[in-house]
């Protein structure tokens, strides 16, 4: 549990956390060569850290000689560890395992995936990733008691995939199977996150032929062998939008350094349009303390929307973060979560707080702003999933009182040490066990 003091400005340098939703991809990556791929500015928190216990459960040699370094050695691995109850208990608790299976489709012609894990914030299908990898000519069974997919692939072909979402895991996968499948294959509807170009640039490094990177086009020519690399993964941009919506709603003055600027896309316009001012240097973003922020509107003047999108849209894992910025800006808007349909309910937590938001349906939210004249109030909360339990944590950062959170493993799921990070900046957020 988290205890918190809230009302306190914060000032300073902050570095983000290598890149979450990027270590997931390319660790998998790593079960494609027999030899050994070193990463760096990997986060140390829970999710990481279950998916290097799973594949080292697997067989795989793990060693981390350096703080945030990891490096990966796949050359013993146990296929049929997949199949085990072991294996079910602890992949159905993390949405990443799911990745596993395009490596293993790759260099054993077999996998397993679980039902997904992760958050609960709305429906997370398997379509795109079983579908896909049935055109590469795998075929497939699900197993009802285990809720399990066991996948067989003895012959894999290169194909034209038309992907019926641009899902960025779909992706991942389909990417690390083509690889060392026979021909050519075309991924067409493309997920192209900087973590995608990322992957593609370190399969690349490995040996791999891939072309279209950054595009929804990706040609893959399949290799029979990979090899080793290094590979350093960038900054975490969701932690880059948290610590801006923080400065914004705490009235502090805090640096952002090294936080890959060239990779945020959309990220710093959107954060603008909220009213907050930030500055570009170089490579780190500088927020200076704000009394007041104002939403800006439409060219027609009409009331600003905020919604997710597909890059390089606007990511929605920031929407929770967009949303409890706004309630001390000056103005109106309107957040459409258009992804997943049970991430809004965290909003209940801020009305509570003292925050002015109506909650339309399940996708939809207006927020107005307070303006920093009524502060937001500390209350008990818990967290329900990563992102909404961040964009709480600054809530009660911003309010008056003491605010508790509960549940916080749920956000040491996704960010590294935040409290002893965040009261470095002089934030008062104690850590407490629980009972």
């Amino acid at each position: 549990m988290f205890e918190i003091r809230g009302g306190r400005r914060l000032q300073g340098v902050i570095t983000p956390q290598g890149a979450k939703n990027e270590a997931l991809q390319v660790l998998c990556a790593a079960l494609l060569t027999d030899e050994a791929v070193t990463f760096t500015n990997v986060p140390d928190i829970a999710d990481v850290n279950a998916l290097l216990e799973v594949m080292a459960d697997m067989g795989v040699k793990i060693t981390q000689p350096a703080p945030n370094t990891v490096v990966v050695q796949a050359d013993t691995i146990d296929p049929d560890y997949f199949a085990t109850h072991t294996f079910r208990k602890k992949s159905g608790k993390l949405r990443g395992t799911v990745m596993l299976a395009g490596p293993m489709l790759a260099r054993f012609r077999r996998a397993y995936i679980p039902q997904p894990g992760g958050d609960k914030i709305g429906r997370r299908r398997l379509d795109t990733h079983i579908l896909g990898f049935e055109k590469l000519g795998v075929q497939f069974a699900y197993d009802n008691e285990n809720q399990m997919f066991s996948l067989q692939g003895e012959t894999l072909r290169g194909t034209h995939l038309l992907l019926e979402e641009p899902s960025v895991t779909g992706t991942a996968n389909m990417l690390m199977a083509a690889v060392m499948a026979e021909g050519t294959t075309t991924i067409y509807n493309a997920a192209c996150e900087p973590y995608v170009q990322q992957l593609c640039h370190m399969l690349n490094r490995m040996g791999a032929r891939i072309q279209g990177i950054s595009s929804n086009l990706l040609t893959i020519e399949g290799v029979a062998k990979l090899g080793g690399t290094n590979h350093r993964l960038l900054a975490d941009m969701i932690e880059v939008g948290s610590f801006i919506g923080l400065a914004a709603m705490t009235g502090s003055e805090i640096t952002i350094q090294n936080a890959d600027v060239a990779q945020l896309g959309l990220i710093p316009d959107v954060f603008r349009r909220l009213g907050i001012d930030l500055q570009i240097q170089g490579d780190n973003i500088h927020i200076p303390a704000q009394e007041q922020y104002r939403i800006q509107k439409f060219i027609d003047g009409s009331i600003l929307t905020v919604y997710d999108h597909p890059w390089p849209g606007f990511t929605p894992d920031l929407l929770s973060i967009v949303l409890v910025t706004a309630t001390q800006a000056k103005g109106t808007v309107l957040i459409h979560q258009k992804m997943f349909e049970s991430r809004l309910f965290f909003v209940d937590r801020l009305i509570e707080m003292g925050a002015q938001i109506v909650l339309c349906d399940p996708h939809r939210a207006v927020v107005i702003g307070l303006d920093k004249q009524v502060s937001l109030r500390g209350v008990n909360m818990v967290s329900p999933d990563i992102r909404a339990g961040v964009a709480l944590l600054i809530a009660a950062l911003s309010a008056n009182g003491k605010s508790t959170i509960q549940n916080i493993h749920q956000i040491d799921r996704g960010y590294e040490r935040i409290d002893e990070r965040l009261n470095a900046l002089g934030a008062d957020i104690r850590r407490v066990p629980t009972v």
